[in-house]
């Protein structure tokens, strides 16, 4: 209803900054909601329905402060649309509204990348994204249609309580491909670095810190609905996405764009979001959520800083930014606070969530534990080089000292930090952790 009224006063910023300042503060009151899942017929919520709601709406609201010099009414009625197309995919109860919505973020996201992307190849990085997202995505919905055709029902409660077991590798692949493209998973990973590098801030904002989540929701929601058995296929796609993580982490240690270091970062992170949820053990899907909920703030703070960075020195690359740190002191201390959360320095929720998908690991394979401490390990380095190749020795003369940080660029970073921080202590991810013990078909290994 809110997004509705929103649609109306797009023309208006001040309306609609008020409204999304309403609709994020009103999605904080169901993070605490007394029931562990709520249906009705077109509607279904729980704790991680929820929180990826909240996040959505909260980051578009980040947005707006983001940016206030992008005034105009079809920039802000994109914002609109994929906050609303987001909120009912993350709410849908019937799986085939949940592919459509699945599918459909994909258009406003395109929009913002052609409309306000910055150079001309912004048109073949929206051709990358949309190629690789709608052509894995196809398998998945015949798999849904033969699905709900012998189970006479696209309601994802009744697919749940239907206790039906898919063993087939076919069908695993299918069901996974999707969702797998989205997040993405290293080898199918190559549309992300190019939509991040073409995009606008909130293009880039929403992609990194809400479209991939959709993936890792979509992981949860089908390991939800089917119950699928822990075999080969499964083990090649954990073993894929965690040497794939460690890979993206050297990738990152060869860029010189700021933006690319950052895009690579994500497929790194997200590698442990799908090793977490195909593991089928309830600390790896707590650690894959509160990934997911770490990252998607954390990976849009990043771009805000990649954006005001250049917004100083009109560049992107690490080649010539070199002592900000004399110029821009404020800047520097942003970069050097998110570079420690970005690399799960205590006490974050990024920290929390790699230590709880170390048992999961460990159950799986030793050799995991193996990548997992280098990952570890590589991503610290990445961020140290981050940090390091634009704030220390010497200022280039490439860059010109000017204003520092504007009042509005402090505001944003310092909402993005703070549920990172202060998150870690809440009681919100203790009670999503009883409700996934108490209530999910996934059980420990």
């Amino acid at each position: 209803m809110g997004f509705t009224f929103m649609i109306f006063f797009s023309s208006i910023w001040s309306v609609s900054f008020l409204l999304i300042s309403f609709l994020t503060v009103l999605s904080l009151f169901f993070l605490n909601q007394n029931f562990s899942e709520i249906y009705n017929l077109w509607f279904f919520s729980d704790q991680v329905s929820s929180m990826m709601v909240s996040l959505s709406i909260f980051l578009c609201f980040l947005c707006m402060i983001s940016t206030p010099s992008l005034k105009s009414s079809y920039y802000l009625l994109c914002l609109i649309f994929l906050g609303l197309i987001l909120s009912l995919a993350f709410s849908s109860n019937s799986i085939l509204m949940f592919y459509i919505f699945f599918e459909s973020s994909l258009i406003p996201t395109l929009v913002l990348i052609i409309c306000w992307g910055y150079q001309p190849e912004r048109l073949q990085a929206g051709s990358y994204m949309m190629l690789y997202t709608v052509t894995a995505s196809l398998p998945l919905l015949l798999l849904i249609f033969f699905s709900s055709y012998k189970l006479s029902s696209f309601d994802m409660c009744i697919l749940k309580n239907s206790s039906a077991l898919f063993s087939s590798n076919i069908f695993i692949v299918f069901l996974y491909s999707a969702f797998l493209v989205k997040l993405p998973m290293y080898s199918v990973h190559l549309w992300l670095p190019k939509a991040h590098v073409e995009a606008p801030l909130a293009g880039s904002m929403i992609l990194a810190g809400i479209l991939l989540k959709l993936g890792g929701y979509g992981l949860y929601m089908m390991n939800k609905c089917f119950i699928l058995e822990l075999n080969l296929i499964s083990i090649f796609f954990m073993s894929l996405s965690m040497w794939g993580a460690l890979l993206a982490c050297f990738m990152c240690l060869r860029q010189t764009d700021m933006k690319a270091l950052v895009a690579y970062s994500s497929v790194a992170h997200m590698g442990l979001v799908v090793v977490g949820f195909l593991s089928n053990s309830i600390f790896g899907m707590v650690s894959a959520l509160i990934m997911m909920f770490a990252h998607g703030v954390t990976s849009s703070a990043l771009f805000c800083m990649t954006y005001f960075t250049y917004e100083k020195v009109n560049t992107r690359s690490m080649t010539y930014l070199k002592g900000l740190l004399q110029m821009y002191p404020m800047l520097s201390f942003f970069w050097f606070f998110l570079c420690c959360i970005n690399m799960a320095a205590p006490p974050t929720l990024n920290l929390l969530s790699e230590l709880m998908i170390i048992p999961s690991l460990w159950v799986i394979s030793v050799s995991f534990i193996l990548v997992m401490g280098m990952l570890i390990f590589f991503s610290a380095s990445y961020n140290m080089f981050l940090y390091a190749s634009i704030n220390h020795g010497s200022s280039s003369s490439y860059c010109l000292p000017c204003k520092d940080l504007k009042s509005f660029e402090i505001l944003s970073l310092l909402m993005h930090i703070f549920p990172l921080l202060f998150l870690f202590k809440s009681e919100f991810f203790t009670f999503l952790l009883d409700t996934l013990v108490s209530g999910s078909k996934i059980s420990y290994l």
